[in-house]
């Protein structure tokens, strides 16, 4: 310090000279709010020589919209306070670039403040990620409350955090009578119980899916599908979970359209041949557990009926017959076409004599729908069976062992039943035993069958 310098001047020149190696555009402003000092890269801050910024208010350097920004700021600083504002810059080659100034007193050693120091930061790229992240936040509000998809989100605790717009439609509840509940609570014990477990592996880190039919939608029943998102911090640990419905009933209905396709035959609706075949393979595979029979059934004089009605009413006549079939024997047996006028029946039984009753039940049945429908000639069948395992222990085998048996109850006059090697049943032997299955008690043809 000189003989002729204050002590407040050489506290000044100390700071002036501090702040000269700063490469941030510094200020110092009066009570008047002029500037009284400022440091190089001020310079180029305000885009002017030093000569025409020393002495002058702020609003004089930049323009009256910049000091409008400031003016409050300078207030809190020389109140004592230290304060931040951000604007946008309007001066020279910064113009449009985000800045941020932080405006604190400059407090005397009497405890005074004399002046207000400014330091300002370039925060342009800061502000347009931010203004990016505030679009982006918009745009995924947006979405997540219009999306036509029910959208959820839980805590760790399955208490509702958010929930969209077709949520709270779906649910017939509104926000406020949602958000803050345990989802449980909103949903009711009954339902929460079926679905809390999905929550709870989605819980452990799991993303869970189920399909299932709603039917308390204004639309009717649908088939929808719901998964179960973990939230996951950057730990790997599962802060909450989203949840999102989607309606998948069109493409579960295509779906089921299109295995039933493979499934069932087009016409009759009873099974596909590579449906039963795929039955006879995993009837093999337990046959040495459960006995089976396969039934080979075949129409006696059906081209007839194309060649003298026409194959509308053959249509028909295969449908009838299918449906007879179907209804002869119980749910869980296999009827299905294999092809034309011949037919497949997979079922269980105990014995010959189980096989017996159980095919003379689906002659009776083949020749009531026949007559029913008045049809000339008469239309019959003619059925042979063979039995797993006693008969075949290879599906093409048991195949090929019950076609056999039903060209050779054709070959003994039709309209009977042939076992493989074995004798025949059916009209040749004893027309009353054929006739009179149909009063025989299901009690009675189920006694033979498992």
């Amino acid at each position: 310090m000189s003989n002729n310098e204050s002590p407040e001047a050489h506290r000044l020149s100390h700071i002036e000279r501090l702040v000269d190696v700063i490469d941030l555009p510094i200020g110092r402003w009066d009570s008047q709010h002029r500037l009284v000092f400022c440091n190089e890269p001020y310079l180029g801050w305000a885009g002017r020589p030093r000569d025409q910024l020393i002495g002058r208010t702020l609003e004089e350097i930049f323009d009256d919209d910049a000091w409008s920004q400031a003016k409050s700021a300078f207030r809190d600083a020389f109140a004592g306070r230290t304060v931040n504002y951000e604007r946008r810059l309007s001066q020279g080659h910064l113009a449009n670039r985000w800045a941020r100034v932080q405006v604190f007193p400059d407090v005397a050693p009497d405890g005074k403040v004399e002046a207000v120091f400014t330091i300002a930061f370039d925060i342009h790229e800061d502000v347009l990620a931010r203004e990016a992240l505030d679009a982006a936040r918009v745009r995924l509000d947006r979405f997540t409350e219009n999306i036509p998809c029910p959208l959820t989100y839980v805590d760790r605790d399955f208490v509702l955090c958010f929930v969209n717009k077709a949520y709270c439609e779906v649910t017939g509840q509104k926000p406020d009578e949602l958000l803050g509940r345990h989802i449980g609570e909103a949903w009711g014990p009954k339902r929460w119980a079926e679905y809390a477990p999905f929550f709870e592996r989605a819980l452990r880190g799991q993303t869970v899916q189920y399909t299932r039919l709603v039917d308390r939608l204004p639309t009717g029943p649908r088939w929808m599908r719901t998964s179960y998102v973990p939230d996951f911090d950057a730990r790997r640990f599962v802060r909450g979970l989203y949840t999102v419905t989607i309606d998948v009933h069109e493409l579960t209905m295509a779906q089921e359209k299109l295995k039933r396709s493979v499934e069932r035959d087009s016409l009759t609706d009873v099974l596909s041949r590579r449906t039963m075949m795929d039955r006879i393979e995993a009837a093999m595979l337990e046959a040495s557990e459960t006995p089976a029979a396969l039934f080979f059934v075949d129409l006696d004089g059906f081209k007839s009926v194309n060649d003298q009605l026409g194959h509308r009413e053959g249509d028909k006549l295969l449908i009838s017959v299918a449906g007879a079939l179907q209804a002869a024997v119980r749910a869980e047996d296999a009827v299905g076409r294999f092809g034309g006028d011949e037919f497949l029946v997979l079922a269980p039984v105990r014995d010959t004599a189980g096989a017996d009753a159980l095919a003379l039940h689906m002659l009776n049945a083949v020749r009531e729908v026949t007559n029913s429908l008045g049809l000339l000639p008469v239309i019959s069948a003619s059925i042979g069976y063979a039995l797993a395992p006693g008969d075949a222990q290879h599906p093409m085998k048991l195949l090929q062992l019950a076609d056999d048996a039903m060209y050779q109850a054709k070959r003994l006059g039709k309209n009977r039943v042939k076992h493989c090697g074995m004798g025949t049943l059916g009209k040749s032997k004893a027309s009353s035993e054929a006739e009179s299955i149909s009063s025989v008690s299901e009690q009675h043809v189920k006694r033979h069958l498992i």
